[in-house]
């Protein structure tokens, strides 16, 4: 019963999704009549994504920004958060370009239904950077169409916000507040998605028939094995070059309450405290892990990141995109910000979909099959964000050269810094 209800959200999300299936494959072109439905939940969507990543995004940098327990933790915290996100992103782009997930002829029946999305803006490479990240007009960053801006736009803001000390406090709250407001917002939304994704599911299945199905299953496999790589094999490397030997067993000694937990609760948030008292069981010192498990669990999801990958290779073999290497940068980028900028409420509440669907131009009706991507890989993703923080603690008080004896009755601490 326990499992039942830890998982309630996503069993109804996967129920609708599977009753949309049916409806679609029964009654064919017959289910386009519920498409309204699902056209009017995408639409309460796109109302609110907007704010909602200018607050998730300002209010997280100014987090990072505002640190005050010294530069060097700061800095050593930023870069192991970068560098670990990138790591998942390649590993994610190797995995799901050596094994295709749609045949060309899925994609074809998508593309005929769907159309290709909007035209990608032409010009020179400073041109199309320029377009990418600025916009002329402020205007522009009210349109979920102008997100990269709008992403740059907001982290300019909680950066500038912490700089001003005292004065800048309010706006720092206002930053908070606005985001907590919208995620209020969107778990309101969430409510109904259930009915709306059903609705837009069949009517996409009844159009294109099962042909997207096999994708779905190919992928999530896929993803399960990178997923299970990424957490044995990465993870000892990263415990190894935090502590040697000894780092590994130490991490391995300590991992499965927080790997546990997180299945057991599908949250990342509410590993914090399990995951505080495994990285000071691991030797990681108390000011590392006080501010690194916390502040990573907001900012830092590699599960995340990999699953952002899935979506956007699966969206571009889905409407005939080729991924140029020019392209798969830009999947490395965006599979970061989907990692920075998921919430904490069923799903993602949705973010990394209409994210990917702004910047790189899909059509509006990827969102419910992208969405499908985060209901199944729910579960691994969770549990590899909650996870990563620690082996991204014990890497953070290694390059900080912290030391501190574990407290009494933990497990045997390992000396993680040099």
């Amino acid at each position: 019963m326990h499992i039942l209800k830890t998982y309630r959200t996503a069993l109804i999300l996967v129920g609708a999704i599977v009753i949309g299936a049916i409806i679609g494959l029964i009654f064919k072109e017959k289910a386009s009549v519920l498409q309204p439905i699902g056209d009017l939940f995408l639409n309460m969507l796109f109302m609110i994504v907007t704010p909602l990543v200018f607050f998730c995004i300002a209010a997280a940098v100014a987090a990072v920004a505002g640190t005050k327990r010294g530069g060097h933790l700061a800095v050593s915290m930023i870069v192991v958060f970068i560098g670990t996100s990138l790591v998942a992103g390649i590993l994610g782009l190797i995995g799901f370009r050596l094994i295709p997930i749609l045949a060309n002829s899925d994609v074809q029946a998508v593309m005929s239904h769907l159309g290709t999305g909007d035209p990608v803006t032409q010009g020179t490479v400073g041109q199309q950077i320029v377009g990418t990240f600025t916009t002329s007009d402020f205007a522009n960053l009210l349109s979920r169409k102008y997100m990269l801006p709008l992403i740059v736009f907001a982290a300019f803001l909680g950066f500038v916000a912490t700089r001003m000390g005292e004065h800048g406090a309010s706006v720092v709250r206002f930053f908070n507040t606005g985001r907590d407001l919208m995620l209020k917002g969107m778990s309101y939304i969430m409510w109904v998605a259930p009915i709306g994704i059903l609705c837009y599911f069949a009517a996409t299945i009844g159009a294109l028939g099962s042909q997207i199905l096999q994708g779905y299953l190919k992928g999530f496999i896929v993803y399960t094995v990178i997923g299970l790589v990424y957490f044995f094999g990465v993870y000892s490397v990263y415990a190894f070059i935090a502590g040697g030997r000894s780092g590994i067993v130490a991490f391995w000694k300590n991992i499965i309450a927080p790997a546990a937990m997180s299945l057991s609760t599908c949250s990342s948030s509410a590993c914090i405290p399990v995951s505080l008292e495994a990285t000071r069981a691991m030797g990681v010192s108390k000011p590392v892990s006080d501010m690194t498990i916390p502040l990573g669990t907001n900012v830092h999801k590699e599960g995340s990141v990999i699953g952002g990958v899935f979506k956007i290779v699966f969206a571009f073999a889905l409407f005939g995109k080729a991924l140029t290497p020019g392209s798969m940068l830009a999947v490395l980028g965006v599979a970061l910000l989907v990692g920075t900028t998921m919430v904490a409420i069923p799903v993602g509440g949705m973010v990394a979909e209409l994210m990917i669907l702004s910047i790189f131009g899909f059509p509006a009706a990827a969102v419910p099959i992208l969405l499908v991507i985060s209901t199944i890989i729910d579960p691994m993703a969770t549990m590899l964000n909650a996870t990563g923080q620690c082996s991204s603690a014990m890497l953070v008080n290694r390059f900080t050269h912290f030391k501190e004896t574990a407290p009494a009755g933990a497990e045997p601490a390992v000396a993680v810094a040099a």
